[in-house]
């Protein structure tokens, strides 16, 4: 090879209508939609059948897709079973929705076909039940009924009523909602790249969305907001921010929430985010500090190194003032996420073509094989 194409950086692998990004000036566009006009008048269900069907509904459409999500909502029993499984077993959050995912193929109606509107009656399907995966886990493993999920609901409101037991207030559910928008698509990305590499051999969705699950469970992809979190309840107080920030890049670690591959400048769904988190460490009863800490950690990483927050940084105390447990994170990011990846796969099934890159060959050459009483 003549260039280090190691991690494939720089490397164009498909040409997609889905999303665009300007990484200097920081702008993320949906199908040519600015996230920040999507976050300030949209709504999940709205981006989710922009994603899957290229133009925002009208209000019919959008009616009728609310109808197809809340219909899904419930799981079948095999997947209830590895839920309820993976919480008594003690298995962590992405193992569970690794596996319960794959279930939800065993009974789905369309799971032979590859055909357009089988997938996206698929992806549909997954947008609504992956929220039941995961407020079902929570539940049994907190020890607590399992709330079933409520049809005449929006996204947001009735995955944390299954989550919390309890309505959140319409501000909760819109914040929630906002977060899942900016999580929502993100270009070629390691799963999304997955999805479709998957996608090409022309395995199904199901497959194509458990193996970006596998994906974005490791921790140099998804899992970062996670890691910000337990930074920040480590520290525990904002005074000790900047010296611990400093001794961090002195010993040449990792900062969470910070930097990105692709932006030059502020990740614009941090901006949304950070001013969601702060309009909740004012309100009664929440702890500031969370806000407090974090907002000190992005002036110490600037001051310092000149490193901008990404999307994880004010995730994490958002989702901490919405009462979502820490290690939920990372699977509310695949259940916003999902609905990218589905949109990936129908673009890799409209124009396919095997994923199947070369690699240069470094080892040593061609040699004689010897005998086994010969070799040293």
């Amino acid at each position: 090879m003549t260039e280090n194409t190691q991690g494939l950086k720089g490397v164009v692998v498909a040409r997609s209508e889905l999303c665009s990004i300007d990484a200097e000036r920081g702008v993320l566009a949906y199908r040519g939609y600015d996230i920040a006009d999507l976050a300030e008048h949209s709504s999940y269900e709205e981006v989710c059948y922009l994603l899957l069907h290229g133009e925002l509904p009208r209000d019919d459409e959008l009616s009728g897709f609310r109808d197809e999500l809340g219909e899904a909502m419930v799981v079948s029993s095999a997947a209830e079973e590895i839920v309820d499984l993976a919480a008594a077993s003690g298995a962590s959050p992405m193992e569970m929705l690794r596996t319960a995912v794959s279930a939800l193929a065993f009974d789905d109606p369309d799971t032979e076909s590859n055909e357009l509107e089988a997938t996206r009656r698929k992806a549909a399907r997954l947008v609504a039940q992956l929220p039941t995966l995961i407020a079902r886990y929570e539940r049994r493993r907190a020890g607590a009924d399992p709330i079933p999920p409520d049809a005449s609901l929006g996204y947001a409101e009735n995955f944390l009523t299954m989550l919390r037991g309890e309505a959140p207030t319409e501000a909760e559910a819109r914040a929630f909602d906002v977060a899942m928008i900016l999580h929502a698509e993100h270009e070629m990305n390691a799963s999304t790249f997955t999805a479709r590499v998957v996608a090409a051999t022309l395995s199904d969705l199901h497959s194509a969305v458990v193996a970006a699950i596998a994906a974005l469970k490791g921790p140099l992809h998804g899992g970062a907001n996670e890691w910000v979190m337990a930074t920040l309840e480590r520290i525990g107080d904002e005074e000790e921010i900047f010296g611990e920030v400093e001794e961090l890049f002195e010993r040449k670690e990792k900062l969470p929430g910070f930097g990105h591959p692709v932006y030059r400048t502020m990740d614009p769904r941090a901006r949304i985010l950070k001013r969601l988190s702060e309009e909740f460490s004012t309100e009664d009863g929440a702890d500031p500090r969370w806000f407090r800490m974090t907002e000190r950690a992005e002036e110490a990483a600037m001051e310092l190194k000149g490193l901008w927050p990404n999307v994880d940084l004010y995730s994490a105390s958002l989702y901490r003032y919405l009462g979502i447990p820490t290690d939920l994170f990372t699977t509310l990011f695949a259940a916003s996420r999902v609905v990218g990846w589905s949109a990936h796969v129908i673009e890799q099934y409209a124009d396919n073509k095997i994923i199947r890159p070369a690699s240069e060959y470094v080892g040593p050459p061609r040699r004689e094989f010897p005998a086994l009483s010969q070799r040293p």
